[in-house]
């Protein structure tokens, strides 16, 4: 029976997975729903900010921000948003695939590009392929901070409005439904005027304001807070995502070990009744010459 106590060490380490996975499946499940709690938490705000800098625009137009400046440089920054920890399924691989292929097209435009990570997956990924890594940030754990944010992404900003990079495209994983996550690469930078002027809505009352100390410091503190937004946004949109596909991946790996356990059983079985029937035979043919 050396081939049945194998097959049964085999079902026991199955077993053992099984176990393992669902667990990982039931703490996803939990953190998936913080995280898209915690992701529809901050789009107000978002929005509230950029119809803010929409009316301020319009009160202003003889003012525009380094932001909103189209300028000549040969260089762009790309912000890749990814996971610090893997098991969750073909995420990472699709944003990254979405993130190489932007910068191929930017190679063939003859743009040089300046990379930032959020995530040890996307980093690892960069310093694979040789790209120019700037900043980076990783072990965010599962709840975004903006202060582990601000810093390395301020280096994209701060290059953009001294008219060093000519514009910041993000990459991450937009959250659709839990079964349903998409790969984006959208342009953060240079900031059009239809982006801004999209989150009034249909309201199309003038506004006018009373700043302190003068309308041109309001707009830029405020155009920063914007962009801001958009990628602690991003970020949260990634970690729903992550949550979301580490459940699937998981429950999809659980159902996986359930089938190997059954398949490893019927084997068993099999095995063992070849045994068993080998031995009456052994004995019948016995018990026959005697």
């Amino acid at each position: 029976m050396a081939a049945g106590k194998e097959i049964r060490g085999k079902i026991k380490s199955v077993e053992n997975t099984k176990k393992i996975t669902k667990a990982m499946e039931m703490v996803a499940a939990s953190k998936m729903r913080k995280a898209q709690d915690r992701m529809r938490a901050a789009r107000p705000y978002a929005e509230k900010v950029r119809q803010i800098a929409a009316h301020l625009g319009q009160a202003n137009p003889e003012y525009v921000h380094p932001f909103m400046r189209v300028n000549d440089a040969k260089v762009a920054g790309v912000i890749v948003v990814t996971t610090d920890k893997g098991l969750c399924g073909g995420m990472n691989t699709n944003v990254l695939r979405a993130v190489t292929t932007r910068l191929r097209e930017l190679q063939a435009a003859g743009v040089q590009t300046q990379a930032v990570a959020i995530g040890n997956k996307g980093l690892g990924f960069l310093n694979r392929i040789g790209a120019q890594v700037v900043a980076h940030a990783t072990g965010l754990g599962d709840t975004p901070h903006l202060d582990k944010l601000i810093g390395p992404v301020k280096v994209l900003l701060d290059a953009y409005a001294e008219g060093k990079i000519n514009a910041v495209y993000l990459s991450y994983t937009k959250f659709i439904n839990t079964m349903k996550q998409e790969s984006v690469v959208e342009r953060l930078l240079p900031l059009s005027s239809e982006d801004i002027q999209a989150g009034k809505g249909n309201h199309q009352a003038s506004w006018d304001y009373i700043y302190e100390p003068d309308a041109q410091s309001v707009i830029d503190e405020l155009l920063v807070r914007y962009v801001e937004s958009l990628i602690y946004q991003a970020v949260a949109e990634n970690m729903a995502s992550e949550q979301s596909a580490r459940m699937v991946a998981m429950k999809a790996a659980t159902d996986n070990a359930g089938n190997v356990i059954n398949e490893l059983k019927l084997v068993y079985n099999k095995t063992r009744q070849a045994a068993i029937t080998k031995e009456l035979s052994e004995i019948v043919a016995g018990a026959a010459a005697v």
